[in-house]
């Protein structure tokens, strides 16, 4: 049996900054988290993608960002249960929570902190036969390692920023990029797209809007051409030695749904200025939490989280007063 006054359900950057400001409120924290490493979507699906809307960097990619939180995290010695999902909760906020993950870990805590995100995650297949004998040699759901595009004939496919945002990274270091979409519709910036328009107005891309992936063909795990269909019926092949469709993600709460927690859709409901759920020493922040209109971005995940440990200050010392102090004021104090 593992003691602490929080423990944090989720490893991706909002949990991370959640060991932060606890260990501002000098409150111990453990972190739980399905993956084998921290970082979430961040790491596991997009380490090199450039983020734009981290205060301070003009851009930072994802794994820096997670690399960065994490070196915030040293001073405060946050123990990580990786590799583990919880499925069972106990207790309360008087006596306290017990939290058992599927290993048979077991953690007693004051409060909860659940920073989950979607949950668990699958990337959307194309419906394409035979697609998953060119999975992780030739079709990608992420970019882990931008080296293995260079130089290569890549066809992306997809509406949304992760589509586009990798249509412009890209474009610099491949050979060539062909964008496949099914409707002259996006669901990405707008600066984005519009350079994205910009590079096959000026015929630097090859533009397959609207159309449809229908097909593949290579062997041995390696594609040699991608197939698409237009609106009028037409098939078209297209040179690749990548596919990276982006069709979005299958996300599963698994048990979380179990714990008694209000539920908007998939989304926990909570309290906007504090974090709390409907049980008394449980909280949800970031992608997770919902509240009458929610902006989804990780900044809005960090504000949540530090409103959340400071409310949650009164549950893990429910004797002492909270007296807040900035941390260019207590920075001094912190073993950096």
């Amino acid at each position: 049996m593992h003691h602490t006054d929080i423990v944090i359900i989720g490893a991706g950057p909002v949990g991370l900054f959640t060991v932060f400001q606890a260990g501002m409120l000098n409150m111990t924290s453990h972190i739980i988290d399905v993956l084998p490493h921290i970082g979430g979507q961040c790491s596991a699906l997009y380490p090199e993608k450039p983020i734009y809307d981290i205060p301070a960097y003009a851009n930072i990619s994802a794994q820096s960002l997670i690399d960065n939180l994490s070196l915030q995290n040293k001073p405060f010695s946050p123990t990580y249960h990786l590799n583990q999902q919880v499925s069972h909760i106990s207790g309360d906020a008087q006596t306290g929570f017990t939290v058992t993950t599927h290993t048979g870990t077991h953690i007693h805590a004051k409060v909860i902190i659940i920073a989950a995100g979607a949950g668990a995650f699958t990337p959307n297949r194309p419906p394409i036969r035979d697609i998953i004998s060119y999975e992780n040699q030739s079709v990608f759901y992420a970019v882990t390692q931008k080296s293995l595009m260079v130089d290569k004939n890549i066809v992306i496919a997809g509406g949304g920023d992760s589509a586009v945002d990798w249509a412009l990274e890209l474009y610099p270091i491949a050979k060539r990029i062909a964008f496949v979409h099914r409707r002259d519709v996006f669901k990405a910036s707008d600066y984005n797209i519009a350079q994205l328009r910009i590079l096959a107005q000026d015929n630097k891309i090859d533009w397959y809007v609207p159309s449809q992936l229908c097909g593949l063909t290579g062997e041995n795990g390696q594609i040699s051409q991608v197939l698409v269909k237009n609106d009028t019926g037409d098939i078209m092949p297209i040179d690749a030695d990548i596919l990276l469709p982006f069709y979005g993600l299958s996300a599963s709460l698994g048990d979380i749904k179990n714990w008694g927690l209000h539920f908007d859709k998939n989304h926990i409901s909570t309290e906007q200025s504090t974090g709390r759920t409907n049980i008394n020493g449980i909280y949800a922040v970031g992608d997770i939490a919902t509240y009458p209109h929610k902006l989804k971005l990780i900044l809005t995940g960090f504000a949540e989280t530090a409103s959340a440990v400071h409310d949650a200050y009164h549950i893990v010392f429910p004797d002492k007063a909270l007296h807040f102090e900035y941390s260019t004021s207590k920075g001094n104090a912190l073993p950096l």
